[in-house]
């Protein structure tokens, strides 16, 4: 009796589907992202002697290899740190300044415009502490741009800012906002140098 031959199977169809799925999972699958910080570096600009700074005009937070504060040479919580950064820049030392509410202390800062707060941190720094800082810095902007805002505009600045993000580039209406973001911005202008401690500090 003869024997059967054995059917063949056709692999090519079977090397077609694998490669489609393959296709298909690259295709519908997403690829989680680090975040990082949302801060851009500044241009880049000659090197020129910088301009003169009062010493009233300077808001000192140090963070030294410990991970310990000093704000103006005083030991400081970073809880507490968004307060004393707003009672500097909110001052209004030379009485110039028509919307500030601070204690005008002539030994403070005298205007917004010219509140420079420099951060100086060691190399031993940890990450974590340096960005809670920053966070606390820029919160302390931010709160203060967030009240002119609701006392021009009647919203906020980060709400302010959101609409212009999502408004349509030739839009009249992103004119509209990015002027009145420019107009909170220049009341407040950030201002934030950053470098490292001295050696022994």
């Amino acid at each position: 009796m003869a024997k059967r031959a054995a059917p063949d199977v056709n692999a090519g169809s079977m090397a077609d589907i694998a490669f489609l799925l393959l296709i298909f999972f690259l295709v519908t699958t997403t690829i989680a992202s680090d975040i990082g910080i949302n801060r851009k570096l500044p241009p880049k600009v000659e090197i020129t002697d910088p301009p003169p700074i009062k010493r009233k005009n300077l808001f000192e937070v140090v963070i030294n290899h410990k991970n310990a504060l000093l704000v103006e040479d005083e030991p400081m919580e970073i809880g507490d740190l968004r307060a004393a950064t707003i009672a500097f820049l909110d001052n209004n030392g030379n009485g110039n300044c028509d919307y500030c509410k601070g204690s005008k202390d002539v030994n403070q800062s005298s205007h917004p415009s010219k509140a420079v707060i420099a951060v100086k941190n060691s190399r031993e720094t940890s990450f974590s502490t340096f960005i809670a800082v920053q966070n606390e810095l820029i919160g302390a902007y931010n709160t203060l741009r967030d009240r002119e805002a609701i006392r021009l505009y009647g919203e906020s600045f980060q709400s302010i800012t959101q609409q212009w993000k999502d408004a349509d580039d030739d839009s009249n209406e992103k004119l509209v906002l990015k002027q009145k973001r420019d107009a909170i911005k220049a009341m407040f202008p950030e201002k934030i140098s950053e470098s490292e401690t001295d050696e022994g500090r």
